[in-house]
């Protein structure tokens, strides 16, 4: 017999699309939520739409963040529509939606009018840049990363500043989102109130800047553009070797006194412009220049694979699917496969990345096709309401 899921119970209605919200929500399905997804009848979620690339059963982009749900289309546009979406809602124990700030009161579907008769509603709203003065800004991943100072450090010194390789910042708010959600469960479970948990693209972006945006609290020192190398710490950057460069990450000084070791040039520790890493910072130019001449010698690999057995992080740049390879050769088993609702295995995506000892049964359905369960989640919603978070 298996443990229950951490979240078996919990009711999460999802008038969210596109990244954030649907990565919030599927992250509660991966832990044992019912994820009831509601979408426009006719085009549903704007990711469905999204691509190339094409799995064989969908666009690989909405693919991503909408397994273990299920779909229903709905017409907020119609009263009936917005009486089966405020049915849903009430009877939730978690409602995420990413609507711009007040579409959702709009419908009657806002969070004063759900809680006055679900008391215990825990509600998400996920924003570009909050209620207030930004509410009437669209939130867009690249705008906010672009306008939120991430693409100011992001990029070559002397060339254009560059976005992140994914949408980081719909990835970051909808942890977020997650953990606030969690969070408000919890105090409910203690307390019996719900809340209202408001997350915004910008404030998730500013509060992952870490020591960045610290630099600037709290040392008045704007960052800027530095490509791969970090602005506190030396060698922790890209360095060419013979055929192609080598990530290397020296966080410390023993660290540093076995790098050179390998590398042959063991006197640099005496030098007194390499002896400290503050020292290191100072003379990085110079640093760089003798590392990569020694490098020069073998190629990444060679290096890899030297500098790694005497404990210094060192490794090539790899693709997604090196990436992939590695965790699995490390048995991390980095993927899940995923089933359609006749139990054949139609596809594999990333799981969810916490592992559990004792190992949790998460589900793995895989995303629903658009209003897969219309029907059926209907019918629900028209017969008589026991209390929130009643499963079917």
């Amino acid at each position: 017999m298996t443990d229950p899921l951490p979240l078996d119970g919990v009711l999460v209605a999802d008038f969210s699309r596109v990244l954030a919200g649907p990565l919030c929500t599927m992250t509660l399905a991966d832990l044992g939520a019912r994820v009831v997804k509601v979408e426009r009848p006719g085009s549903g979620d704007d990711t469905r739409h999204w691509g190339p690339p094409f799995s064989p059963t969908g666009p690989t982009y909405y693919e991503s963040v909408n397994r273990n749900k299920e779909s229903v289309c709905l017409d907020l546009g119609t009263d009936e529509g917005r009486e089966l979406a405020r049915e849903l809602a009430l009877r939730a124990d978690v409602v995420v939606e990413n609507f711009k700030p007040g579409g959702m009161a709009k419908l009657g579907l806002g969070y004063d009018e759900i809680a006055a008769e679900n008391p215990g509603v825990v509600y998400v709203s996920v924003s570009g840049f909050g209620t207030t003065g930004g509410a009437h800004l669209a939130g867009y991943d690249f705008l906010v990363q672009a306008v939120g100072g991430l693409m100011s450090i992001t990029g070559e010194a002397d060339g254009r500043p560059t976005k992140a390789g994914v949408a980081l910042v719909d990835v970051l708010t909808a942890k977020d989102a997650t953990i606030g959600a969690l969070a408000a469960l919890e105090r409910r479970r203690r307390t019996g109130r719900g809340a209202h948990v408001d997350v915004s693209l910008l404030s998730s972006l500013q509060g992952a800047l870490v020591n960045q945006g610290q630099a600037y609290l709290g040392a008045d020192v704007v960052p800027r553009r530095m490509g791969n190398d970090h602005p506190s710490i030396v060698p922790y950057q890209l360095l060419n070797c013979a055929d192609a460069p080598l990530a290397v990450t020296v966080g410390n000084d023993a660290q540093f006194r076995k790098f050179t070791a390998v590398l042959g040039i063991s006197e640099l520790v005496e030098d007194e412009r390499f002896a400290s890493n503050g020292e290191r910072v100072a003379h990085r130019e110079e640093l760089t220049a003798l590392l990569e001449d020694a490098l020069a010698a073998k190629s990444a690999s060679e290096w890899q694979e030297a500098l790694t057995a005497q404990g210094v992080p060192a490794g090539k740049v790899a693709g997604i699917d090196e990436g992939v390879a590695l965790a699995e050769e490390l048995g991390l088993e980095p993927t899940v496969d995923v089933q359609d609702r006749t139990g054949a295995t139609v596809g594999r995506q990333f799981r969810h990345p916490a592992q559990w000892t004792p190992p949790l049964a998460s589900p793995t359905a895989a995303p629903p096709q658009l209003g897969e369960d219309t029907d059926s989640v209907v019918a629900w919603l028209r017969a008589p309401r026991q209390q929130p978070g009643d499963d079917m």
